[in-house]
């Protein structure tokens, strides 16, 4: 059993020997949850084991539920398979899975990035023999600027268009890249206004605990001039709404990781593009993947052929898995943007012929 400890079945992620499943998305008895973004953490499960700072999250994206909550690092002991949580780095409250039973040593790796964001725990590495990993940005093309260099871009951007009398509108995650442009960029800029669904994640996160600041939602009494000299920050889905159109005149520029492709900025109509991700980039991967001294590697949601291919030929022992996991692309309340699956190879500045090197 330990030799195949978790299994991927139509319900997701499960392990028989502990009798529970890791992020299914189909409703299970006992669900191990990674993260609280919609594609990892579903409605309709009996019992959620998360990180502490997960759970009130989950309250304000699924209700009320038997909710347990855990350190990271504190050991469980499920039917004789030891399971504790690490540090994902990839937003507040995400965790890595570790799982042992017999000498054998899984881990279960959700979404993450390596690079410390100055709010969420920094990213973990844990030793195991088996390492699942995500490969959302899974190519050699996607390689992150150092996170103080986006923002100094932002605060420039920001700072021109008040300097203009037009707002500026960021649009960004509601969880995870919300929380993170907000704890990072210049505040003395100008007003912050936030979407209702940032503001009520704001307050869900502020109940773990975290200082984050207090900016107000947009409200229908306020008058454009509230807005020429701020920035707002809207989730991707309130693009094109009447809510959005409010903001006239403004300069509207998108926080993703789909940023670093040619093509993509202007495919979202977007005036600025800031490639940051929340998701290892390919340089991360591969380091976060050889820290681990895994002898095998499952890939699951990106560029899974690639990326497994890759590491083929790199001496690990790797196959890919299909997963309803999604990585940086819809969450639950917010409308499809740019994914692996839609995005062309043109645009990637790499010849398939060179996809390896």
């Amino acid at each position: 059993m330990a030799d195949n400890l978790i299994e991927f079945t139509p319900k997701g992620m499960y392990c028989a020997q502990g009798d529970f499943y890791i992020d299914p998305w189909r409703a299970v008895e006992r669900a191990l949850i990674t993260h609280a973004h919609g594609d990892h953490a579903r409605y309709g499960h009996k019992y959620y084991l998360s990180h502490h700072d997960s759970i009130p999250i989950m309250k304000a994206r699924l209700g009320f539920n038997l909710y347990d909550g855990v350190a990271y690092g504190e050991t469980r002991v499920i039917n004789g398979v030891k399971v504790s949580f690490h540090p994902a780095g990839h937003i507040i409250g995400s965790a890595q899975i570790r799982l042992e039973y017999k000498g054998q040593v899984w881990v279960a790796s959700g979404d993450y990035k390596t690079e410390f964001d100055g709010i969420s725990p920094a990213f973990e590495t844990v030793k195991c023999h088996v390492f699942i990993t995500e490969s959302t940005f899974g190519l050699p093309v996607y390689n992150w600027n150092p996170q103080q260099e986006i923002f100094d871009d932002m605060n420039a951007w920001w700072q021109h268009n008040k300097e203009r009398g037009i707002a500026t509108v960021i649009m960004a995650y509601s969880l995870g890249k919300a929380q993170r442009i907000l704890h990072n960029i210049d505040k003395g800029i100008g007003p912050v206004y936030l979407h209702g669904a940032i503001h009520n994640m704001n307050q869900a996160i502020r109940s773990s605990g975290y200082d984050l600041p207090n900016f107000p939602k947009v409200d229908a009494s306020m008058k454009k001039e509230h807005f020429r000299q701020a920035l707002i920050i809207a989730p991707p889905g309130a693009t094109g709404t009447s809510w959005f159109k409010r903001f006239l005149p403004y300069s509207v520029g998108v926080a993703s990781g789909w940023m670093a492709v040619r093509g993509t900025k202007h495919r979202q109509a977007a005036d600025k593009g800031f490639a940051l991700s929340d998701h290892a980039d390919w340089p991360g991967l591969n380091a976060a993947i050889k820290a681990t001294g895994a002898e095998k590697v499952i890939v699951t949601h990106g560029y899974t052929a690639v990326f497994s291919k890759w590491l083929c030929e790199n001496g690990y022992d790797s196959r890919t898995v299909e997963t309803q996991f999604v990585g940086e692309g819809p969450d639950i309340s917010e409308e499809e943007t740019d994914t692996p699956e839609n995005i062309e190879i043109q645009d990637l500045g790499l010849e398939e012929k060179n996809i390896q090197e």
